[in-house]
Formats: C-alpha cells, structure tokens, sequence
C-alpha cells in the first residue's frame, strides 16, 4: 500500500524521492508506504492551496456551510471505515479510534455554524454622515502539523474551522499513521470542496520546515511534544507567521481523603491506560493526599489486572499496542530509570498478558509508587501508559506540587467537597481543570489548550479561539453623500 500526497483536489501522481515505512503496531510488520514531500512538493501544493483560496474566499457563507453540512453527514456515515484505519496504523482499538472520530465530528458541526461568529459589529453616525464598522477576513494558505496520537480528531480541531473561515489548507500529518487525513481529504472533495482548498503532504522535518518557511504560508497550526512546539513557534514567527503550537504535559489527578476511591481508581485507570497512554490529556500522575495511597494503590492494581491489552481489531480488548517500536522501547526504559531512582514498580507492563502477534509493539500498563518530582518518569513526558502515584501531606502540598510543574495542559481533582472543588479550580495554574472528570477535554464550542510549557503562542485550539486564530479583523470607515438605490424588486432575497 502507497500513500502519497493530495495536492489539488486528488492524489499526487510523481515520483518520491523518499519514502517512509507504515507499520501495523499489533503485528509489527510493515503494511506499508507513505511518500515522503521534498520542498518542491511543498511549494507545489502551497501554490495549489494559494490558487484555490482566491476563490474559496468569495464563497458565500451559505456555500462554505453547505460544505460543512455535506462532510459531516459523510463522516458521520463512514465512521467505521475511518476507525479501521486508524486502528490499523496506529494500533488503539476500535471503540478508541471511533470515540475520536466522534470527538472530531463534533467540531465539524461547530465549524458547520461558524458563519454566526463571522459577523462584524457596525456604528451609525459615528460622526456626521460617517459610519464605522469592521469585518472578518480570512488570512490565506494555512498550515496544519498534526501528531501521530489522534491522526483524525486533530487535523478535525483546525481544517473545518480554517475552511469555513474561508481559508485554504496545507495539512502536514504524522508519517507514523497517514492514511486518515488521505481519507479526511477523499471526503471533503465528495463533500464538494472545490479542489486545492484542503490538501495533505506527507513527510518529516523536511516538509515541515518548508511549511514554516514559506512565504505564503500565513498560519500554523501545531500540536506535539513542547521541545517540536517551542521550534514550530520560534521558526514560525520568525518567518512572520501567526502561529498557535500546543506542546506536551504531565497532568495530574489530585485524590483528596473525601473522595469516591472507587471512582477515583476507575479514572485513574481509564485516563492513564486508554490509547495506551499516548495522549496529551491522559493522567500520567496522581498526586494521593494522606491518607489514601494504600487503598488507592491498591484499588488501581486490581483494575490493571483485569484490563485486557492486545489487538484493537479482536474483540474485548481494552489497550493496544503503543504506535511504533522505537516507542515502546523507549517507554520501557523508563520503567528501569523509575525502580533505579527508587520509586516501586508496583505493576510492570511486560509481563501482562497479550492477545496479539507477538512481533507486536506491546507494552502493558504499569505503576509506580512513591515517585519524587525529581524522578524522570515525572519530570519526562513518557507518553505510555505508565502511571505514577505521588504522595502528600495536604491539599497545599498537592496544589504546590501541580502548579511547580512546567507544564499546563490539564489536570483533575477527585473530592465530594464541593468548596475544596472551586478553591482547586481557582488555584490552580493549568489551563483545563475537572471535577471528578479524569479527562477534561473541552466540548467544541469551548477552546482547548494549556499554560506555561503546554502552549506557545496566544490562541487555544478550536472553538470561538480557533475561529479567532483564522480570521482577521478590518474597520472600515464610510461617508456616502449621494443615496442611491437599485430599483423595485419585490422577489424574495437570495441567499446564495
């Protein structure tokens, strides 16, 4: 299987120079091949995307939404086939790969009512027979760089909305689980998308840089790992781009001694170990105010026994496998750093059992105890599942050790204490806080996105932010001393 670049409307017919091995993490054979985008194939398609924005600008409102309206019903119609994919390619099961597409979809339909937020603000007579008003424009060929982890929820947080804007895209996936954005694009040409409005190169950091240096190349959209964030919006703004980057994190789950430890341990559980961990949301600490560790730990392990780790595509299995085998390898070392440091290893994923290939990119979940923040398995973005529990005095201790940690992406606090809740929520230094939710990802309309190390640059992903980050704003003032009109017509006004 070859997936190759779509540049204008349809698959991209040349000959790559490079090329790159598609995996399938379960069985950890290849499956196939992924064209790798040289800075002429850029160019190209940033040409292409330049070309098509001069129209896709002057679409109506009610044609972009039209637009929007036709891809979602495809989406929503051919979820299945897209999770296949996904599972494919990145290894997570099937009920994983479809609760993304929905997550997905759910901006889509954000995206499909974007014409209301696009509306400028008008004055009257703000002096003499002179009014003032402003409107919203879009910026031009926009960039989009998405990570392996969701290959189609994120290309979902920002192409939708940059289309409806009136933009026009260059989407840049992960080499590591292309096809889904080749599908994503297959659909918004069924969806009438006029050709080069979206297009997809493949590639790495050739590809990448290309897009950040290009000149018309007006925006980027970024997420990935806070070293790749920082030189996206160093690189980018530098080139004279706006640029939202959203990097790593390390969230914590805060389990205070009034809480539902049962809850609390089902949480910790499901945000910790689902998609293996491989998510920028996921709960890589929990932070245990005495005196609930014991139970706690104890209450997690019974739940890890149980889960059933092996091929997404077999029935019953609850994790799969991590995305590649350099990975896994890598998130196993730590489990040797963390025992070497002296943190318990109380649950080692290698030994879990697994109903897979054995070839597979397996790695079944696993626990520490008695982590200190100067541990790498806490200071370090893993990226697995690898679950670390901390342990403190207080709830001051806890909230000293969530906002003294560089990053700001998410964080939960489990606790029946309604007043200990908003005090969290108001202490604390991150940039999307749950109650009793382990997985604080917000709903569409909402914006998405950290603080301090988790986001470079002012805009959060999607919702009012997202649409905020496509458009420009533009006051014009105006003096007509002549009135004039354009005759009688009595038919009912178009809206097209």
């Amino acid at each position: 299987m070859r997936t190759t670049h779509w540049i204008g409307g349809k698959p991209w017919n040349g000959v790559a120079e490079r090329a790159g091995d598609i995996y399938d993490p379960a069985t950890g054979q290849v499956a196939g091949h992924v064209d790798f985008a040289t800075a002429a194939v850029v160019d190209q398609a940033v040409a292409t995307a330049g070309e098509a924005f001069t129209r896709w600008r002057t679409a109506s409102l009610a044609q972009r939404s039209n637009v929007m309206f036709a891809f979602r019903e495809l989406l929503s119609a051919r979820r299945p086939e897209l999770a296949k994919i996904i599972t494919a390619e990145h290894g997570k099961v099937l009920s994983d790969a479809a609760g993304e597409i929905q997550r997905g979809l759910e901006n889509v339909e954000f995206a499909c009512g974007i014409p209301q937020m696009l509306k400028g603000g008008f004055s009257e007579n703000a002096s003499t027979q002179v009014d003032v008003y402003s409107i919203r424009q879009p910026l031009g060929v926009v960039g989009v760089i998405t990570p392996f982890n969701f290959p189609a929820m994120v290309p979902l947080w920002f192409a939708p909305n940059a289309i409806a804007c009136g933009n026009s895209v260059v989407l840049k996936p992960s080499e590591k689980d292309p096809s889904a954005a080749n599908f994503l694009a297959e659909l918004f040409a069924e969806a009438g998308l006029p050709d080069g409005v979206f297009n997809v190169v493949h590639g790495d950091k050739e590809a990448v840089d290309r897009i950040l240096e290009h000149p018309a190349v007006k925006a980027i959209s970024f997420v990935g790992s806070t070293p790749i964030a920082r030189y996206v919006y160093e690189t980018g703004t530098r080139n004279g781009k706006r640029v939202q980057a959203l990097g790593g994190a390390k969230n914590h789950m805060v389990v205070l001694p009034d809480a539902d430890l049962d809850l609390a341990a089902d949480a910790a559980v499901s945000a910790g170990f689902g998609s293996a961990g491989e998510r920028c949301m996921a709960i890589s600490v929990v932070v245990a105010v005495d005196p609930v560790g014991d139970a706690l730990v104890g209450k997690i392990s019974e739940r890890i026994a149980a889960l059933q780790v092996g091929d997404g595509r077999r029935p019953g299995c609850e994790m799969g496998p991590l995305v590649t085998g350099a990975h896994r390898d890598r998130v196993v070392s730590y489990l040797d750093a963390g025992r070497a440091a002296g943190a318990e290893l109380v649950v080692d994923g290698r030994s879990h059992p697994i109903d897979g290939e054995r070839a597979g990119f397996w790695l079944g979940p696993s626990l520490f105890d008695h982590v200190d923040t100067d541990m790498s398995i806490y200071t370090d973005e893993i990226f697995g599942p690898v679950l670390s529990v901390l342990r403190v005095p207080s709830y001051d201790a806890a909230v000293e050790v969530v906002n003294t940690n560089r990053y700001g992406n998410g964080t939960a606090i489990f606790t029946n204490d309604g007043g200990a809740a908003r005090r969290y929520q108001n202490e604390i230094e991150i940039g999307m806080v749950g109650v009793n939710v382990p997985i604080p990802v917000p709903v569409s309309y909402y914006s998405f996105g950290g603080w301090k190390d988790s986001l470079f640059g002012d805009a959060h992903a999607y919702g009012p932010e997202g649409v905020n980050f496509f458009v420009r704003s533009k006051v014009v003032t105006s003096r007509w001393l002549d009135p004039s009109h354009g005759g009688v017509n009595l038919g009912f006004p178009q809206n097209s």
